[in-house]
């Protein structure tokens, strides 16, 4: 490897990544009461109750784990840093709720339990990803999350490009036109083309939970291109992993259905390097990503666990 997260790293990531999920499930459960808002009107019960279905109970936390992690490195406050965290959260949860779709990816399991449109209906399933989407900038904008509004606005901007048109829907985009949906769609994808799709549906979201913790915690420039190099090489390690995963594990193990990638003929790094060398690229971008911290110091050892993390989960 090109550099190794020390064990001091690897011991606190496990105790440091229950603690952030904790910390966000307490403040989402906030955020998704069923009391109105400062300046709301009223919150319908039933969509409530499919926001707190489709964010609260399970997950790993990684992208608000991320998030805090890096703020953390620059002393931004834990409050600041947890509501940021936070925000990128909500916005994954609308991603999820809205992917599970039976128009996107038709799924019945999400974190072992049945998807929000399952457990509700599909109508009320994309009015929760709606509101999931927008409360997550909601949170971002108000001054609790930073008093500086510029720094509030670039956070807003990070998390806007990483989500949208040159991101994540527009991965999501690329990912149905790969399964053959669209006319314009013919043939098998090159490498590159899989690459940049996983880039912008899984990587770009990830990427910027980095980002985000850095520019709260006001970060240099320098500092801030180290983090975003290790920011895409941690995402495209997510990805690959989850590709190997869909193959190896089971449904019991993932908490929602495998082995379906093959069977929609999705785009992977496993049909274009097959299983073996799709290992060892995700060990490969493993590197890339602790490498990239390599200016950082021990500070970063938390950082650097995560990205073997990403590699090596097993669900």
């Amino acid at each position: 490897m090109s550099s190794v997260p020390s064990s001091r790293g690897e011991s606190d990531l496990g105790q440091r990544l229950a603690q952030t999920a904790e910390a966000v499930e307490r403040l989402l459960g906030e955020l998704l009461s069923a009391e109105p808002a400062a300046g709301e009107i009223a919150r319908p019960a039933r969509l409530v109750a499919a926001m707190r279905h489709g964010a609260l109970g399970g997950g790993k936390r990684l992208r608000p784990f991320l998030a805090v992690e890096t703020a953390r490195l620059f002393g931004a406050p834990s409050a600041q840093a947890l509501r940021a965290g936070t925000a990128v959260e909500l916005l994954h949860c609308y991603s999820l709720v809205h992917d599970d779709l039976p128009a996107m990816d038709d799924d019945d399991l999400r974190r072992g339990r049945p998807t929000v449109h399952k457990a509700f209906d599909e109508a009320t399933a994309i009015l929760a990803g709606d509101a999931l989407l927008t409360l997550a900038f909601e949170v971002l904008a108000d001054e609790a999350t930073h008093p500086d509004g510029a720094v509030r606005a670039a956070l807003v901007a990070t998390l806007a490009r990483a989500s949208g048109l040159g991101g994540m829907v527009g991965g999501q985009m690329l990912d149905l036109a790969a399964e053959g949906r669209f006319e314009e769609q013919r043939g098998a994808l090159s490498e590159a083309a899989i690459r940049q799709l996983q880039a912008m549906k899984t990587g770009a979201l990830l990427a910027a939970s980095v980002e985000i913790g850095a520019r709260l915690g006001g970060a240099d420039a320098t500092a801030l291109a180290a983090l975003g190099r290790y920011g895409r090489a941690l995402g495209a390690t997510f990805q690959v992993a989850d590709d190997i995963l869909d193959v190896e594990s089971d449904a019991t193990q993932m908490g929602k259905a495998t082995a379906k990638d093959a069977d929609k003929g999705k785009a992977t790094l496993i049909g274009a390097l097959g299983l073996d060398g799709a290992k060892r690229e995700r060990d490969r971008l493993s590197d890339e990503a602790v490498a990239a911290l390599a200016g950082l110091g021990n500070t970063a050892d938390v950082l650097r666990a995560a990205a073997s993390f990403a590699a090596q989960r097993k669900s």
